[in-house]
């Protein structure tokens, strides 16, 4: 149905966003409409600016990546806010998609929603096998409720919904504030910033992992969902390679060409473990990550050189 996104208006939320930026870039190569939301103009959380959207800019197809996101300090902070404004801004889009009758819904759920304690690797029959890991439990459980509202208005309204959930995202343009930023951009600033005797200071113990995924690669799956995939099922999204905490440091090592003596602060760690089974992207709409870590993390120092010390 959607094998030509050029002839469509494409909604995206969260346009100026880490995710955001990257999608536009790459829908604006492939010739596309965007329809932008600047969040200074339309407040997602608001119903009535949320449906002002949709009047001023008619998409019919929508990227919904706006969200109120952050690492585990800022999460564990304000669980609440992170609960009602990513719920919030869900439900009106949603709803209004339903009333303009959008073509197709892509919702951007995120791999903090599965359980604290989930079989390695993730498979999406497990979201729903147990709660959340507590310190980003407001965020995964809201992002959850997205998901089954996309299903009931399937059901009954017949919206075109999907919903994808990527592993942690890395790249350029990501957030390099060190009090809200994810592990990676912040492992980079420190890094990069150290020297000589130098020693690095850690959050938790380096004994937690994840699933890396570079951002382009998380855009080449948007899009081939966006085209292919049609199905109320929850999809993962990344690369099936899982790295400790500890293995990323010594990487980022490798980089900057120096080692550098570890303090561990103790606090906490976030989910266990996490890696994400990615077979069914593969198989429903073709998708494989093709960014080593190596080379992702390279590229983002590499940009985060030239954007900050220059």
């Amino acid at each position: 149905m959607f094998s030509n996104l050029r002839n469509y208006s494409i909604g995206v939320t969260g346009n100026s966003g880490f995710l955001g930026k990257h999608l536009c870039k790459k829908l604006e190569s492939l010739g596309c409409t965007i329809k932008h939301c600047p969040h200074n103009v339309y407040d997602l959380t608001d119903k009535n600016l949320t449906k002002q959207w949709f009047i001023d800019c008619k998409p019919e197809i929508i990227f919904h990546l706006a969200a109120e996101v952050g690492g585990i300090g800022v999460n564990s902070k304000s669980p609440a806010s992170f609960f009602y404004n990513n719920l919030q801004m869900g439900i009106n889009l949603i709803e209004m998609a339903r009333i303009y009758k959008i073509k197709k819904f892509i919702q951007v759920g995120t791999v903090c929603s599965y359980p604290k304690f989930t079989e390695i690797p993730f498979k999406e029959e497990n979201l729903w096998n147990g709660f959340p890991e507590e310190t980003n439990s407001g965020y995964g459980i809201a992002k959850r409720v997205l998901l089954s509202m996309l299903q009931t208005y399937r059901f009954q309204y017949g919206l075109n919904g999907i919903y994808l959930m990527p592993a942690n995202l890395y790249g350029p343009y990501d957030n390099f504030d060190l009090e809200s930023s994810h592990v990676i951009p912040a492992l980079i600033k420190k890094i990069l910033k150290l020297k000589d005797n130098d020693i690095l200071e850690c959050w938790g113990t380096g004994s937690s992992t994840r699933d890396f995924l570079y951002i382009e690669d998380c855009v080449e799956a948007l899009i081939l969902a966006s085209i292919y995939y049609n199905e109320t099922n929850p999809v993962n999204i990344g690369t099936g390679i899982e790295t400790s905490i500890i293995e990323l440091i010594n990487k980022l090592f490798e980089i900057k060409g120096k080692r550098f003596e570890i303090k561990w602060n103790g606090k906490l760690d976030g989910q266990p473990r996490r890696v994400l089974d990615v077979s069914k992207a593969k198989d429903l709409f073709g998708f494989t990550a093709t960014t080593c870590l190596d080379s992702g993390l390279r590229k983002t120092v590499e940009w985060y050189l030239n954007e900050y010390d220059n």
